[in-house]
């Protein structure tokens, strides 16, 4: 091992490299246990530690269920507790949904049949009613036809017995004047009267 002075006054320790030793940044030489130089294995596979490491193992399995079933496990229980109770509410929901819009479509059936029966009893009244109208309309009308047909018919003869007297007139006086101008004698009003009636009823 020697001695000497670095820059600024910094003394800086050395020593001679020996087999076994490892140097370090600081300038020192820090001792290495011969064995462990070069060969050190896997700290986790090393049997002199397994029962530590069986140790911390149980106490993390420990503290893990601990954690599990204090908290994790609960909570997820609770949740799917939830959920469960969720869906059967949400089914029962939908079933009763379900029956309501099943009742609410038979009493639209139902009072669909109904407003068409009703509806076809109005449509038949109806009918009937306006059948009876026009038959009582139509037997008045009927009535005042045979009223007016027959004062027509009244008329007409009253106005042929009328037209029979004018042609009568008319006719005595034609033969009374034909009878003058073909004999140059004026016949008896009754002989001509007589002669026009015999015409006109033959």
């Amino acid at each position: 091992m020697s001695e000497t002075h670095g820059p600024a006054g910094i003394i800086v320790i050395a020593q001679a490299a020996t087999p076994g030793t490892l140097p370090a940044e600081s300038g020192v030489e820090i001792a290495v246990p011969p064995g462990e130089a070069h060969g050190g294995g896997f700290p986790p596979f090393d049997v002199h530690t397994f029962p530590s490491q069986l140790l911390w193992l149980v106490i993390a399995f420990a503290a893990l269920y601990l954690l599990m079933s204090r908290i994790a496990l609960p909570r997820i229980a609770n949740i799917l507790e939830e959920r469960h109770d969720r869906i059967a509410d949400d089914i029962e929901e939908a079933g009763k949904l379900k029956a309501e819009s099943e009742a609410a479509a038979l009493a639209y059936e139902k009072a669909l049949a109904s407003a068409r029966n009703k509806a076809h009893g109005i449509a038949t009244e109806t009918r009937d009613t306006l059948a009876a109208e026009a038959e009582t309309r139509r037997k008045s009308l009927e009535a005042d036809l045979n009223v007016k047909l027959a004062a027509a018919e009244v008329q007409i003869a009253a106005t042929k017995t009328a037209a029979m007297a004018n042609v009568r007139g008319i006719a005595v006086e034609a033969a009374g004047a034909i009878v003058d101008t073909l004999i140059g004698t004026t016949p008896a009003p009754g002989a001509v009267e007589e002669a026009v009636d015999t015409a006109i009823k033959g």
